[in-house]
């Protein structure tokens, strides 16, 4: 809910940078080769999802009785939570943040880029309303290019964060965000041409519910293209209730995303028979692909626990960043974090080490805060 869900024109990221360099035992830092970093530029990262207005409120306890609200949850609005927005609002004081799954991940790459902005760009719908002016205006605060569809049918999706001393229950109204057209964004020339500037383009699995039509187009251009088309599996119920929408998407899926839940989840649909998480990765990274000229990878992550890659001849782990529990605020936006610091490598055609290095930073980071806010620069080389 809340985590649900730059560039050198010339230079593609070859398969050789892709499978090879990570196998590689150098050094993750650069070493002096012929194949300079790739040079950012804007509109190299592409993300289509829903975007959500994230409004957070210390609140009191009257508050969540009233919506029937648990101090720790998560849910999606129903009729009876419809007024919660505009009272939160009017009630308490609240801070505003752009957000959503693939929102949140493409601000948190820019975030570890930095510089030049607007290598983010994301699609997505909001509402004609006051809220979707406020999420325009936080996107630009994150430096990410968010062309959204306006439609005055729905209002702009949100989420309330209702806080209670440590606890957080969050209530989601996806709204605007069911409302994305391709017809009336995707394909429109201006905002297509934004799509053929990309050349790593994410999507979390979320948006499967919404547009199957605008994933497809997008991931087909990817892969004619030769260019990385990103695909996170989400939550447990994509694949269970929309593993059709799924499997058409997935043999045009590069790198595939997920926790080790949403891993089990899809095992179970697809029938791998297996439970263990690398063998989950490996028969995953070998699902039939249509573009030959890339190798799947399939990175799948288990909290605290160590990160497991599959490539084409070997599935890797990784261990993440060490941290006392004392000093965990808050692991809803963990997922996103983590993927926007793997794209935030990705990008600059950084070897596959240095992409998972930089997705367990993200996470650190975020799970040190409430909510997917992060410090002004990030601290990481």
């Amino acid at each position: 809910m809340a985590s649900e869900e730059p560039k050198a024109k010339k230079q593609k990221l070859t398969e050789e940078k892709k499978t090879e360099s990570p196998t590689k035992k150098t050094p993750t830092k650069k070493s002096p080769t012929k194949k300079t970093p790739a040079k950012l530029s804007p509109n190299s990262l592409f993300g289509m999802g829903n975007p959500l207005l994230d409004i957070s409120a210390v609140v009191d306890k009257d508050f969540l009785d009233k919506y029937t609200l648990k101090p720790n949850d998560q849910i999606l609005a129903e009729d009876k939570h419809k007024a919660l927005f505009e009272e939160i609002v009017k009630k308490f004081k609240v801070e505003y943040h752009a957000g959503g799954a693939t929102q949140n991940s493409i601000k948190i790459a820019q975030w570890m880029i930095q510089e030049p902005h607007d290598v983010g760009t994301f699609f997505g719908c909001i509402g004609k309303d006051k809220f979707g002016e406020i999420l325009k205006q936080k996107a630009e605060e994150a430096h990410i290019d968010a062309h959204y569809y306006e439609q005055d049918e729905e209002p702009t999706g949100t989420c309330a964060a209702c806080i209670t001393g440590d606890n957080r229950s969050l209530v989601a109204n996806l709204a605007a965000a069911n409302c994305y057209k391709k017809d009336k964004h995707l394909d429109l020339e201006e905002n297509w041409k934004l799509v053929e500037k990309a050349k790593v383009y994410y999507i979390a699995g979320f948006f499967l519910t919404v547009s199957l039509e605008s994933i497809l187009k997008v991931a087909k251009h990817a892969s004619v293209n030769n260019k990385l088309f990103c695909l996170n599996l989400s939550a447990p119920f994509i694949c269970q209730f929309f593993k059709d929408n799924l499997m058409q998407v997935m043999p045009y899926v590069d790198v595939l995303f997920g926790n080790e839940t949403e891993a089990a989840a899809f095992a179970k649909e697809l029938d791998l028979e297996t439970e263990d998480i690398k063998e989950i990765a490996k028969k995953t990274q070998a699902l039939p692909k249509i573009n030959t000229k890339r190798k799947r990878i399939v990175v799948l992550t288990q909290g605290k626990d160590e990160t497991s890659m599959a490539l084409s001849d070997e599935v890797k782990s990784f261990p993440v960043l060490k941290i006392d529990s004392k000093d965990i605020v808050d692991t809803i936006g963990a997922g996103d974090a983590f993927v926007g610091g793997f794209l935030s490598e990705l990008v600059q055609e950084k070897p596959l080490d240095q992409c998972v290095k930089a997705a367990h930073y993200a996470a650190n980071v975020i799970i040190r805060r409430a909510g997917c806010t992060f410090p002004e620069k990030p601290d990481f080389n």
